[in-house]
Order: structure tokens, then sequence, then C-alpha cells
């Protein structure tokens, strides 16, 4: 039986979103981004899938490092073993670039694709009309195109971050802010793709609690009524900006990148990996959780932030003398090296 608070949800994120029709609920994002991927392949009766980015855990995800293992170490996860997954999956997943359209046409040229599942942006802007681009290849092939809006939904737009670029997917799915801490993710799509899911069998051991569902109603209650995404949105630009004042004044080289209420740096240096060690070891020991990068929330405020604009400014101070040599980086770390993704380093 459905709960009362599951429906209400699933009528919100339709009002939010005119262009879908149905909804299902899960509560992990692994689960819900499996689950795109059984219907995609469902509605198209085809079975490879293009993508872009990190999408879980999965089977489907995964076998794109069987043909080779370094296919997903540009999607964020480096050193990904595909132990365990059927070899048989072999090439029915396959990575394309972000921003490079002209890649992911000849993949679509080659292989009959039952879906393209991307983020909508991460690290960086869609150029030269890309997404608009690939919405027109997806109508003229019969491909099911999948939004992973597990991140980016809610942190700028009320909803979607496509609403931001006005191109709609197939499918969207939505978690993290959504239930802001509460387990809940939800899939939205079109009647003609998500219908397909009554030919397949999706189930879940958790869709008939209420705290999820009542969790994401509430968020999205007090999302709406202080406009949080605009909240988050001019804090993170404000971070982003602190970070090019701090950085200039210690002449560190540094890029940022992501959503603004996203938003990460890293420094241009063959050290990095020790600087981002570093950075949290000295944040930690003056009792800030941080690192290289800040997932802005609204009780994020300027007496909070002041504290973390010092002490950054005091660490970038330090990783100046270590890039002009006159400290040692291994002298002032006190723990092993952190580790990139998945991957151990030795």
């Amino acid at each position: 039986m459905n709960c009362p608070e599951e429906v209400q949800l699933c009528e919100k994120l339709l009002e939010l979103h005119p262009w879908a029709q149905k909804v299902r609920l899960f509560r992990a994002g692994g689960e819900a981004s499996a689950a795109s991927i059984r219907i995609a392949r469902a509605a198209t009766g085809r079975s490879k899938i293009a993508f872009c980015g990190y999408h879980g855990w999965h089977d489907w995800y995964l076998a794109a490092n069987i043909k080779d293992k370094t296919n997903l170490s540009n999607h964020l996860m480096p050193g990904l073993s595909p132990n365990g997954v059927p070899k048989e999956l072999k090439n029915t997943s396959i990575p394309f670039e972000y921003n490079n359209f002209e890649q992911l046409e000849k993949i679509s040229n080659n292989h009959d694709l039952a879906a393209i599942k991307m983020e909508v942006q991460r690290n960086f802007p869609p150029k030269k009309n890309f997404l608009k681009k690939i919405r027109k290849l997806c109508d003229q092939k019969g491909i099911v195109l999948i939004f992973d809006e597990c991140t980016s939904g809610f942190r700028e737009t009320n909803g979607g971050l496509h609403k931001k670029f006005g191109v709609e997917p197939d499918i969207a799915w939505f978690g993290k802010a959504m239930g802001n801490g509460y387990a809940i993710t939800a899939i939205i799509g079109k009647d003609s793709v998500m219908d397909a899911a009554q030919s397949s069998f999706i189930s879940s051991t958790f869709w008939t609690e209420r705290i999820g569902p009542t969790a994401a109603i509430k968020t999205l209650e007090e999302m709406e009524k202080i406009r949080s995404w605009e909240i988050i949105t001019n804090i993170g630009k404000a971070i982003r900006k602190n970070w090019e004042i701090i950085a200039k004044r210690n002449k560190i080289n540094i890029q940022i990148f992501g959503l603004p209420a996203l938003s990460s740096f890293t420094i241009k240096s063959k050290d990095w990996i020790k600087y981002k060690t570093f950075i949290s070891q000295e944040m930690i020991d003056s009792n800030i959780l941080a690192s290289n990068a800040v997932f802005v929330c609204t009780k994020h405020d300027k007496k909070t932030l002041n504290l973390y604009y010092n002490k950054l400014d005091e660490i970038f101070r330090n990783i100046e003398k270590f890039e002009n040599k006159s400290l040692d980086i291994n002298q002032y770390l006190k723990t092993d090296v952190c580790q990139v993704g998945f991957k151990r380093l030795n």
C-alpha cells in the first residue's frame, strides 16, 4: 500500500517538471540509477548505454571497465575494478567525454543505444549547444535520454538543473538535496518510457516506508519557502571569489570548477595530492571539516566562512613555501597521503 506522503511527493515532483508524467521512488541513489537503466532498456529493447560522469556501483556501470580498466578513470572514479561483474557485459556501457558531441555521435553510429545517461553539468558548463544536440540525437535515433540529477537537483533551480538550460530528458532522477540527508531518491519520466517498467520488474524492500517521502516533502516545502537554491548559489559564488583572492595573495595557481553550490578547486602542482591531504589535515586540527570542496548549505553564515577563509589563508601561505622549496611538504604531513577515488596510493 502506498503511504499518502509518497503520492504527495510524486505529485509535487511532477508539478515542478511538467514534461514528466510518472514517478518511481527509491531510497538509495545506486538503485535509482540502475532502475533508470532497466526502464530504458525495457522501453527500447536494446542493451547498450553511452554514459558520461559518475552513476553508481551497479553492474551496468562497472561493465565499462571490463574492456579497459581505465574507462571510468575520467569519470571521477579511477582505480575501479570490474571484479564480480559478468564478463558477458563487455561493450554494453560506453563512456564519452562531456562537451564532446562528435565522440558521442560516433558512438551512436557504431552502437544501437538504449540510452544516453549523463549529468547535466558537473565540473564545467555545456558548450556549443551540447545538451540540445544530444536531445536532437536521441529524438532521431529513439534513444532514451537520462539526466542524472542526484547531485545537481535543487542546487541551482527549484528542481532539476536541466530547467536552467531548457532541455527536457526522457528520464531524470534526484536524491541528496531532495531529502536533506534522509534516504530518498526519485525517478521521474515520460509515459512513453516509464510505462515499460510494467513489463519488467523493479522492487524495493522499503517502498512502503514513510520517513523518506515525508522528509522530502518538508524539504521541498522549506526550499521553496526560502528559495534555498538562490542562497546556496550566492554563497558558493562568494566562496569561489575568496578562493581566488586567497590564492592570488599567496601566489598559488588554482583552478576552480563545479556548480557554485558544489564548488571545488585544485592547485596546479605535481604535489597537489599532498597539498590536498595537508589542507584537510590542517583544517581538521582547527575543528573545521573541509578539504578542497564545499557543498554549500544555507547555514554557512559569514562568521563560519570567515573562520574557514582565515585558516585557508594560513594553509596557502605554507603551500607557497612548499612550492618554492623553502619548506618540505613531506615533513609537515602527519598522515598518509589521501587516496584518489578508490585508488590506493603506495
